[in-house]
């Protein structure tokens, strides 16, 4: 399975290289700006990954969803240092022949800091550090909206400009996230590519992957089909987005899953407002 999982990363790259969007991860803001973006998200799973990466049905004809809000803020605090802050409201159900559960709550809260390392012609590169804090909501619950540990993030970005040959950009990065208690630590990819279509439409394309260590506990005691210990996933994130003005943008999102391992394997339907300070 793994490397299946690694042929799919090489391929699924060579594919999206002619795809699309409009904001890229490695860009840091200028001095005193704002990006907001909030979100509404659907996520829907009636299948799942098994632990050889094949796809099946949940048992006893189950299925599980994900209504969430989701609110993503970056602040410039310098031109080269940008804040930022993630925050998830979930109201998350399963069920199936034999049982109905049901939880909403705030869920996990990232924090974290992007810092610009080189600015040229060759690209732009930067750093990025997060801590993802479980503290808001009970991990002990039947269905918890989280799995209830600490993770610390460390990831590198780079981007580049593909203009004069299109007006568009293209976005890579990777981490390492370590997490703590029974969790397998990660290596998170992605890889981003975006253009405007006119001057008020803009379209992206993201592969977002994890690839799990396995170094994680061997029994999942939680009752959420999205947070198991040792995991692999690839969702390709597609994005067409709508600029209202100078400042505001509508964006819809739809986000499969493509390929994994040991976990859900359902879809993400998304309609967003933007904010960013021009």
């Amino acid at each position: 399975m793994k490397k299946l999982v690694r042929s799919s990363i090489v391929a699924i790259l060579l594919v999206t290289a002619s795809a699309s969007a409009c904001l890229a991860g490695a860009w840091t803001l200028g001095k005193g700006k704002i990006y907001d973006r909030l979100a509404f998200n659907y996520y829907y799973a009636d299948k799942e990954f098994d632990k050889s990466g094949n796809r099946q049905d949940f048992a006893n004809q189950g299925n599980f969803r994900d209504f969430n809000l989701n609110n993503y803020l970056e602040y410039g605090l310098t031109d080269s240092l940008t804040l930022i802050n993630s925050l998830y409201y979930k109201d998350i159900r399963k069920e199936d022949d034999t049982v109905k559960m049901e939880t909403y709550s705030l869920g996990d809260i990232d924090l974290g800091a992007k810092f610009k390392l080189y600015d040229g012609s060759l690209g732009i590169m930067s750093a990025q550090a997060m801590v993802k804090i479980p503290e808001v909501y009970d991990k002990n619950d039947a269905l918890p909206v989280g799995n209830g540990q600490y993770d610390f993030e460390a990831r590198l970005l780079y981007g580049r400009s593909l203009y004069p040959l299109i007006p568009g950009y293209c976005n890579f990065e990777v981490g390492y996230r370590w997490r703590l208690d029974d969790p397998s630590d990660e290596i998170r990819y992605l890889a981003e590519f975006g253009t405007n279509f006119s001057a008020d439409l803009y379209g992206r394309v993201k592969l977002d992957g994890i690839y799990s260590l396995d170094n994680g506990a061997r029994t999942d005691t939680s009752g959420n089909p999205t947070t198991t210990n040792n995991f692999d996933i690839g969702k390709l994130d597609m994005a067409l987005g709508y600029k209202m003005s100078k400042e505001w943008s509508l964006e819809l999102g739809y986000t499969p899953a493509i390929y994994g391992q040991n976990t859900a394997q359902g879809a993400t339907y998304a309609v967003a407002v933007a904010f960013q300070t021009p």
